[in-house]
């Protein structure tokens, strides 16, 4: 791959990777360093990348999967993500609307890997159900039942942050 072809790639793509990275790994420090060895992996020799078989999107984003799911797997067992300083605020307002947002990102960090992944790619990065089977690597169906059960386990983790809702139900 030529330098500005990969310039390219990294401009288009390296915002949504690292999104993806970050909701995966919970730290800036990793999602970083995923997205870098990423990027890194197009430079190899041994690159397996064919645009002829996947589109640069798909390949990327699997790509970021499968670095963030080995870095996580390092990660020594109960070890919980880095609180990042730029995620403390001090203002009374600004803390109490990021508490939901703080609570969702525990809770997602909390999910299965393998709903977490479908979850992160369908509701944060928007992407097409056959996409996501693309770069997970199972069928539409899966992913479909893997969405469903990270969206009920999700509801259980935060039903105390929306009890009015229970009510509703």
């Amino acid at each position: 791959m030529d330098q500005a072809s990969l310039l390219q790639l990294f401009d288009e793509h390296h915002k949504p990777l690292f999104r993806f990275a970050y909701r995966l790994t919970g730290s800036v420090t990793d999602a970083e360093d995923v997205v870098q060895e990423c990027f890194l992996e197009l430079l190899r020799p041994g690159c397996s990348y064919d645009p002829k078989r996947t589109p640069p999107r798909t390949y990327l984003f699997g790509i970021v999967r499968n670095q963030s799911l080995k870095r996580m797997s390092r990660r020594p067992d109960g070890a919980e993500a880095e609180v990042e300083a730029s995620q403390l605020r001090s203002p009374e307002s600004e803390a109490l609307t990021n508490e939901l947002g703080d609570a969702v990102a525990r809770a997602l960090m909390r999910l299965p890997e393998t709903q977490r992944d479908v979850l992160v790619l369908a509701h944060y990065e928007q992407m097409a159900l056959a996409e996501i089977a693309a770069i997970v690597g199972i069928e539409v169906t899966a992913v479909k039942s893997r969405l469903q059960r990270a969206r009920a386990a999700l509801k259980e983790m935060l039903a105390a942050y929306a009890p009015e809702l229970e009510k509703r139900q």
